[in-house]
């Protein structure tokens, strides 16, 4: 009996093989179970669930990465974390609306209101405003801290310059180093201050940016520095063309001090890129935390005292992610608000540009000289001329605020109680809150993901061939995921675009925005092992992107801004999110909410430039 199993064994195995190779269908089954969506949102949202994915650095990280790009990791061990963490969610469902490839929405939509006064008066109130510095205790110097000294002749834009510069140098000897500027010139940043210094001295500005310290994200070219984006590879020459934004900061006068660190190629959320021309940048609160990503350097700059005013790009939160964890203003721009021509194009329908800021008063000075069409630029060309209508009314009545509470209490609980007082304090002045439902924030996160990263995907594939061993592990790692969402992911994704960006549309017809806490938890620490081989934290990077996704895939404009600190010492910060074009709300609330913040805790990396 033994001898005839052991024959038929290798016969029976090869007639399951064969059956299962050549004669079981593999494209689909009868059994499978569609979820037909029919117009109406599907169901009652329920609270948003949590990723499972193991943290990995060092010699873990190592192999994650080795077989998640070996045919068992595509085959076997990604399709089942995709699995497990609900990645594979559009295979299941039978969306039949048209696919939105493109967030972009008609000017339309936003109600045509008469402005009373221009965004030129608004900003002059703005800068004329007395100095919060005027407040005892701590405060963040700001652009109208720098043009008081400039205008009052206490200090010129070129003895500022020197002091950034000696800053800049003791940055890099500090231990450990902040590493928020990667790239900057002495030479360049005197010839920008110098100029500027004349236009003071004969009264012919170029505007209210004229002599303020900025600085922009590696993502973008910036003469003459390298277009590196976080990599080692990438760059290899100076750049000779600015991009849009960089152009447009030099015109407005200001003193660009070089380009600031980013997570490698924008792919997370902590700004951990370990390569040799980056390294790990430090959180200015505590600098055993990470300060966020992708735009790590910008707000770690503008938190330090660098600068006042840093770009970034956001794909999945990389301008208010790290503005949050950084206790500075960050805001996302409608989507093709702010042009995007001249940085790398990783993800074409996710990414808009946003500034970075000590205030809201500064975010809403530099917005209003950045938005407006770019013909290089081949989306928001028929945008709205930017506004900043009631910017300064005395109070919030008439403004009606949604919240989704389900999805607002998704967070640490010492973020919760911040956020709670946070929108008293609104309704104190005159806002009602409204309660809302965010309908299929599940389907909407995972949709989010599939686009980014097939985006992504698809840019980098020649560089994924070519420098796959440059990269950092954890960008080998995403990418390795990537792989994972077929042409029908995201056909069904841009599907799901389509039904998230209606169901908008039909909740800001009943209120002014929307209110979430900023990122559900403080800063992550950075371990010793993360210096050197980076991490991949999966669970941390979805979970840091919780209340972002939605303005990314949906296109609409997001601000965040700081309203209090745990009880580690690390920064809070509640998010505004209003209808396409209407970034205006978004500054009016945003000046009042910085009011809740009783003070602001002084960060324990700082240097004061106008001292």
């Amino acid at each position: 009996m033994a001898p005839l199993l052991l024959l038929l064994l290798p016969l029976l195995s090869a007639a399951a093989a064969a059956y299962l190779c050549c004669g079981r269908r593999y494209t689909g089954s009868a059994a499978a179970v569609m979820h037909r969506r029919g117009p109406r949102p599907a169901g009652p949202a329920g609270p948003p669930r949590d990723i499972w994915a193991p943290r990995l650095c060092g010699a873990g990280l190592r192999l994650f990465v080795h077989v998640a790009n070996t045919a068992f990791g595509q085959i076997c061990l990604l399709p089942f974390l995709m699995r497990m963490n609900n990645f594979s969610l559009m295979r299941s469902l039978d969306i039949h609306e048209d696919p939105t490839f493109i967030p972009e929405v008609a000017a339309g939509v936003t109600e045509d209101k008469s402005e009373a006064e221009s965004p030129s008066d608004v900003i002059k109130q703005l800068t004329d405003a007395r100095s919060d510095s005027a407040r005892s205790g701590f405060s963040f110097k700001g652009i109208k801290d720098y043009l008081e000294c400039y205008r009052s002749g206490k200090l010129t834009p070129t003895q500022v310059a020197k002091n950034i510069i000696a800053m800049l140098e003791d940055c890099d000897k500090s231990t450990p180093p902040l590493r928020a500027i990667v790239q900057w010139d002495q030479e360049q940043i005197m010839l920008m201050a110098e100029a500027s210094t004349t236009r003071y001295r004969n009264k012919c500005t170029l505007s209210c940016l004229d002599g303020i310290p900025v600085c922009l994200k590696e993502e973008f070219k910036v003469v003459p520095y390298h277009h590196r984006v976080g990599t080692v590879y990438l760059g290899t020459q100076p750049e000779t063309e600015d991009a849009t934004v960089a152009r447009k900061l030099r015109e407005a006068g200001a003193i660009i001090i070089g380009v600031s660190n980013m997570h490698e190629l924008g792919t997370g959320t902590t700004g951990c890129n370990p390569n040799r021309y980056h390294k790990i940048p430090r959180n200015p609160y505590n600098p055993n935390h990470f300060t966020g990503g992708s735009s790590s350097g910008s707000a770690a700059a503008v938190a330090a005292g660098l600068c006042p005013v840093a770009i970034g790009t956001d794909g999945g939160g990389s301008v208010r992610i790290p503005a949050s964890f950084c206790g500075v203003v960050g805001l996302k721009g409608t989507f093709g608000r702010i042009s995007g021509h001249g940085s790398l194009p990783l993800s074409y329908s996710t990414v808009s540009v946003g500034p970075i800021c000590t205030s809201v008063a500064d975010a809403a000075i530099v917005y209003s000289i950045l938005a407006e069409p770019d013909l290089l630029y081949p989306y928001g060309l028929k945008q709205p001329k930017a506004t900043l209508s009631d910017m300064c009314a005395p109070d919030l009545k008439g403004l009606k605020l949604g919240v989704d509470w389900t999805f607002f209490k998704a967070c640490d609980a010492e973020i919760l109680s911040a956020c709670e007082k946070a929108v008293k304090h609104l309704q104190s002045l005159g806002a009602s809150v409204v309660e809302v439902s965010l309908p299929e924030m599940e389907e909407a996160r995972v949709a989010h993901v599939i686009c980014i990263l097939s985006e992504m995907r698809d840019f980098l594939q020649p560089d994924f061939n070519k420098h796959f061993h440059e990269m950092n592990l954890e960008t080998r790692a995403s990418l390795a995921l990537a792989c994972q969402f077929t042409a029908l992911d995201y056909i069904k994704a841009n599907r799901q675009r389509t039904r998230s960006m209606r169901f908008l549309q039909e909740i800001f017809s009943t209120v002014n925005c929307i209110l979430t806490p900023g990122v559900p938890c403080t800063a992550p620490r950075i371990y010793e092992s993360d210096l050197l081989t980076g991490s991949s934290d999966m669970t941390c990077t979805v979970r840091c992107m919780r209340f972002m996704q939605l303005g990314n895939f949906t296109g609409i404009p997001g601000l965040v801004v700081p309203i209090g600190y745990s009880t580690a010492g690390l920064p809070i910060s509640l998010q505004v999110m209003a209808k396409w074009w209407d970034e205006a709300v978004l500054l009016r609330i945003g000046l009042k909410l910085e009011q809740f913040r009783d003070q602001t805790k002084k960060p324990s990396i700082y240097y004061d430039i106008l001292a």
